[in-house]
């Protein structure tokens, strides 16, 4: 649909919206205005949940885009390569898509069809022609996340297939960006296998011993802790100290699902 939609255009932008995303009156003229600049291939704006306030998991996924869009997001924009501008809202340049669109098309992972997680593939395409990725904040759109469980972890399930997969597609674009880039993958996917790590050797030690490892629990708690509270301030929200919850699913859900996701990328 995305490469009908691309042929099919005239315009030099084109504006890629989710089904369930509502945009704010002002955002294509905020992300036009940012994509005056020739050399950004693609534009994203800010996420957050529309429903928001239905259950607890919903108030989680909301806080945990704010996150992801006003630190990483954030953080790689001001090097020019933000690394996935994210479906529900991004604009891109047409010419820069029109000359990608083969590569996009015929997306392969060791040799079969691969057509999920478009949004970071096409930006790593873009980061690889040589053209900026950018976020603007200010640019506002509210998308429907999930609201059980068992829905947000088939979310979860294929964003992390995504995501190694595409990690392994930009490791050689990153020499060619700046150092930060590389710590910041290096530090995405590190940091998740350091944790799982932890949490082996504290549930071993507890198997062996019968002892609670209460030195893993007490770093785990004060990085949390930590976390959470420079996320209220920056946000100048308190309800950011709640997303301490986001490390037991993390713990206990995400990161079995993304060890299963790694076995099973094929």
């Amino acid at each position: 649909a995305q490469i009908a939609a691309i042929t099919q255009s005239s315009g030099d932008l084109i504006l890629n919206v989710d089904s369930d995303t509502t945009l704010a009156p002002d955002v294509v003229s905020k992300l036009a205005h940012k994509m005056r600049d020739p050399a950004v291939g693609a534009a994203m704006g800010q996420l957050k949940a529309s429903n928001q306030k239905d259950t607890w998991l919903t108030r989680l996924i909301d806080m945990e885009y704010w996150l992801a869009c006003n630190e990483e997001r954030a953080a790689q924009a001001r090097f020019g390569a933000v690394m996935c501008c994210c479906g529900p809202c991004a604009m891109y340049r047409r010419s820069a898509m029109l000359s990608l669109l083969d590569q996009y098309e015929t997306q392969l992972y060791r040799g079969k069809p691969s057509d999920f997680g478009e949004d970071r593939h096409l930006t790593i395409l873009m980061l690889s022609a040589g053209f900026r990725t950018e976020y603007v904040p200010s640019a506002i759109a509210a998308t429907v996340v999930p609201d059980t469980i068992g829905i947000y972890l088939r979310q979860q399930l294929r964003w992390a297939r995504s995501t190694f997969r595409d990690t392994l597609l930009a490791l050689p674009v990153l020499p060619g960006l700046d150092r930060y880039l590389t710590l910041d993958a290096i530090g995405q996917n590190v940091g998740q296998l350091l944790l799982a790590l932890s949490v082996l050797t504290g549930i071993g030690q507890f198997a062996l011993t019968a002892t609670l490892p209460w030195w893993t629990i007490l770093v785990i708690g004060s990085m949390t802790l930590v976390r959470c509270s420079v996320a209220a301030y920056r946000a100048r929200e308190l309800r950011f100290l709640g997303f301490a919850l986001h490390t037991l699913v993390n713990i206990f859900l995400l990161i079995p699902l993304k060890a299963y996701a790694l076995c099973t990328l094929s």
